[in-house]
């Protein structure tokens, strides 16, 4: 058999065939569409949240109020639904989801601590002299979209504190009522939040 391919190989050298050798090109992968990336599970995940919260705010459920809310909920989750969950594998959110749910009693724990605080200065016969408003800039260590958004509206819903500007990188900026609200920020909010993220 060997000798037979070898006279078969002259043979074609003999006939003086080009050979052309073609550069082998590697297939590029399959492109995503943009549309079927918008369809996964954060879409999804997004959307139900959305609608759930609708329905219980509403308390409508009649059949306009429940389709303006899928229209709405849909349009909410299609552009934004990679805010909530930017991570396409979501095995990390329900730790993430327990852990906020336990941060938001510390919350409101802080909005009825700073209410009385407000209310104090409100009421104080000095008030004029203790409240002294300020403008705080910090750089918050957080790097999340979602984490930094959480910080910014904690700071907000914080009676005597609010969130004027965020920027991409971190960068706060923040009006406080008087010092001593002042000196809090970031405190340790921000530092419940990264537990929260995991940063």
């Amino acid at each position: 058999m060997e000798v037979h391919r070898v006279e078969a190989h002259e043979a074609i050298d003999q006939l003086k065939i080009p050979v052309i050798s073609k550069p082998v090109v590697a297939e590029p992968p399959p492109e995503k569409s943009p549309l079927r990336d918008k369809f996964r599970a954060s879409f999804f995940m997004t959307f139900f949240i959305s609608l759930g919260t609708w329905l219980v705010l509403s308390g409508k459920f009649d059949v306009f109020h429940i389709s303006l809310g899928v229209i709405s909920c849909f349009i909410v989750a299609f552009f934004s639904g990679d805010i909530m969950f930017p991570d396409p594998d979501l095995r990390g959110y329900p730790r993430m989801t327990l852990r906020f749910i336990a941060y938001i009693p510390w919350l409101l724990w802080q909005i009825w601590v700073s209410n009385l605080h407000v209310l104090r200065l409100v009421f104080h016969p000095r008030m004029m002299d203790l409240i002294d408003p300020r403008i705080v800039r910090f750089k918050s260590g957080l790097t999340g979209d979602m984490a930094l958004l959480v910080l910014a509206n904690s700071i907000t819903l914080t009676p005597g504190t609010i969130t004027i500007f965020v920027s991409v990188m971190g960068g706060f900026t923040v009006h406080a009522i008087d010092k001593e609200l002042a000196e809090g920020l970031p405190g340790d909010m921000e530092r419940r939040i990264a537990h929260i993220y995991g940063e």
